[in-house]
């Protein structure tokens, strides 16, 4: 157990955007509503998911829409308690602690905001062990349970509750409430037992989100190699380097879709990366090979300070260096493969673990 202050959230949220593979939202956004939170009521105490009573009530917030519509439409601050307190009275019970959905930029640092509001600890552990698009892809649903009774909030005061057949058709209802909301709404949902978060989640990803950051910083004071030293925490590795020619970007259907083409540069000049995503970065092809996809982590960072480039802020003539990592072993299990491997988007190539 410690206390999360507003000095420790910079590093949080470089190295949440890290782990975010492009997505998860804009760390910088993510931030500032977090210190915000602080300020005014004071440190968030983290806990270790060892820490939490096997019987505790654990709810989860997060924003759930397009991050290209959040660099312009700005949450309120309101929707997140909003939307927990909504599921509270849903279930008949309040919340012990909360936790974050996902290891991305934005939705990284939303818990703390909600923590801090609340006045609940927060865990330190996420569901993905990485950022991905769609609600359902949670390792909670590998293991049973339920994405609602959900609660969904904006920034106007409109509330929506949901249950649902299974978590996909939650993703659905969802993500078509959300975009009538404008394309980004605060969320509360998947409701855990402490015994279920301890066997379902991924611990340790606030730490290491601040081992990630902290890395990024030093080695870019020291004018060391940052991409470097993200890899090493990481226990990934550099793929390519170049410079980005070309991105092809859309809103549609409550995500950020498109594709980048990067031209090589150094070691790489004369090759070619074609990295697509959807909201997050799902598949990565150097010269017409894939050498990383989905559920592994592919990472696009600013060669020269280590700095997190999200799918939302690419643009021509940015110098970055793709970095590829394992993900969670449970994704690699059959069932892990089939609700976020390739397959699942409509890829036709087979799953390479990097």
């Amino acid at each position: 157990m410690r206390e999360i202050t507003v000095d420790d959230l910079p590093d949080m949220a470089r190295g949440a955007a890290v782990l975010g593979t492009g997505g998860g939202g804009d760390p910088y956004i993510g931030r500032l509503l977090a210190q915000q939170s602080i300020r005014r009521n004071g440190p968030v105490t983290l806990v270790d998911a060892d820490e939490v009573p096997d019987d505790a009530v654990v709810i989860p917030t997060a924003f759930m829409g397009a991050p290209t519509v959040m660099l312009e439409k700005l949450p309120a601050g309101t929707e997140l308690t909003a939307a927990l307190r909504a599921l509270e009275n849903l279930i008949g019970r309040r919340a012990t602690h909360t936790v974050s959905i996902e290891a991305g930029g934005l939705n990284s640092m939303i818990p703390f905001s909600a923590a801090a509001e609340l006045g609940l600890p927060l865990v330190d552990a996420d569901g993905m062990g990485r950022a991905f698009p769609e609600l359902q892809m949670l390792l909670p649903t590998l293991g049973g349970v339920s994405a609602t009774p959900m609660a969904l909030a904006d920034e106007r005061g409109n509330n929506v509750s949901l249950r649902t057949l299974d978590n996909s058709w939650a993703e659905r209802f969802a993500r078509s409430a959300t975009i009538e909301m404008g394309c980004s709404a605060a969320v509360s949902l998947y409701v855990l037992t402490g015994r279920q978060l301890k066997d379902l989640m991924v611990h340790g990803t606030i730490t290491l989100c601040r081992r990630i950051g902290a890395a990024i910083r030093e080695a870019h004071e020291r004018h060391a190699d940052p991409v470097a030293a993200a890899a090493g925490e990481l226990g990934g590795r550099t793929v390519f380097q170049g410079k980005l020619v070309d991105v092809r970007r859309t809103t549609e259907g409550g995500f950020a879709r498109g594709h980048a083409v990067l031209d090589g540069l150094g070691t790489d000049l004369g090759g070619r990366m074609d990295v697509s995503f959807q909201n997050e970065n799902l598949v990565a092809e150097r010269d017409g090979t894939v050498v990383a996809s989905v559920p592994d982590l592919i990472c696009v960072l600013d060669t020269d300070t280590g700095e997190p480039v999200t799918t939302e802020t690419l643009r021509y003539g940015l110098r970055v260096s793709v970095v590829v990592a394992p993900c969670d072993p449970r994704w690699r299990t059959p069932e892990g493969l089939a609700l976020a491997g390739p397959g699942y988007f409509g890829y036709d190539h087979a799953y390479v673990p990097v």
